[in-house]
């Protein structure tokens, strides 16, 4: 049995991917710095520090595939916390090559960000780029084998409070209205979580080896367009407050193309989540989060 260590596998995109691990079969550990709430009994949980790299050693030891999901993602917060950023993306990401690169892992798998090709993500966008320069030159000193996962928007059940379609259903699950931040012209390619963890562990085959891949939806719609769609399905009114704040300028409007790092292939799912559906999901969470407060 194949054994596949997820770092960060407690959190939103990284439990889903350790649960489709687990059912392909594979022997999995998840690490991360606090237990997992979706903690799988056919798993095994480390909780620990990534930058510990005698322990972090220990529970990947064995580990053909390594995924590497921990460290900040949420934009907002990597703009106010730029040593922290770059010490858990840039440095963590570091000591895990370093453990990776030891125990002799047939694959690194690292969650990237479209937002590599932006100017836009502040410290979240640089450190990913300065992140997958790093896992290259990896690749080119030890011959560490590597796919760079660039995740489009996510969405689905156990994302963060600041998820972005996660956040919009709750604030009009909760107030009726919805303050966006932005024009309302925006355009974004959803992805279901429950997609997105599918594809990747379809990379782990020798086509995808040393290789970055975009990960997204077919599913491209203007923030106008699916807030009016989650009113619709709410069955309220719609009542959405556009504002050009500042959190609006740390990310890409109509495209992210700026920046040209390791050209990328495009994978989306055959068969998908269709995003009303997805989103209907998210509305159950939702209610079912506040039934529990």
């Amino acid at each position: 049995m194949d054994k596949a260590t997820v770092i960060g596998g407690s959190g939103f995109l990284g439990s889903h991917v350790a649960d489709e691990l687990t059912r392909r079969g594979c022997q999995v550990t998840v690490f991360d710095c606090v237990p997992s709430p979706w903690f799988n009994s056919k798993q095994n949980m480390v909780v620990g520090n990534m930058l510990d790299r005698g322990l972090l050693a220990k529970a990947c030891n064995g580990s053909r595939y390594l995924y590497h999901f921990a460290g900040i993602a949420d934009i907002s917060e990597a703009k106010v916390s730029p040593f922290k950023t770059i010490e858990a993306n840039v440095l963590g990401t570091t000591t895990v090559l370093e453990v990776a690169q030891e125990i002799g892992v047939e694959r690194f798998v690292y969650a990237s960000t479209m937002y590599v090709y932006s100017t836009a993500g502040s410290f979240y966008r640089a450190s990913k780029q300065a992140a997958e320069t790093i896992i290259e030159a990896y690749s080119e000193s030890f011959g560490l084998g590597y796919t760079l996962l660039r995740y489009g928007s996510l969405y689905g059940p156990r994302a963060q409070t600041w998820n972005g379609l996660r956040s919009y259903v709750e604030q009009v699950v909760k107030e009726d209205r919805l303050e966006y931040e932005g024009s309302g012209q925006e355009l974004r390619e959803y992805i279901h979580v429950l997609d997105a963890a599918r594809l990747s562990v379809d990379i782990l085959d020798k086509q995808h080896r040393n290789e970055a891949i975009t990960v997204t939806g077919t599913q491209i719609l203007k923030s106008t367009d699916l807030a009016e769609m989650i009113f619709e399905i709410a069955g309220k009114k719609t009542n959405i407050i556009y504002s050009e704040g500042e959190r609006s300028k740390e990310h890409y409007k109509m495209t992210p193309y700026r920046y040209t790092p390791k050209q990328a292939k495009k994978l989306v799912p055959s068969e998908f989540i269709d995003l009303g559906q997805g989103i209907l999901e998210v509305f159950q969470e939702v209610h079912q989060d506040g039934d529990n407060d």
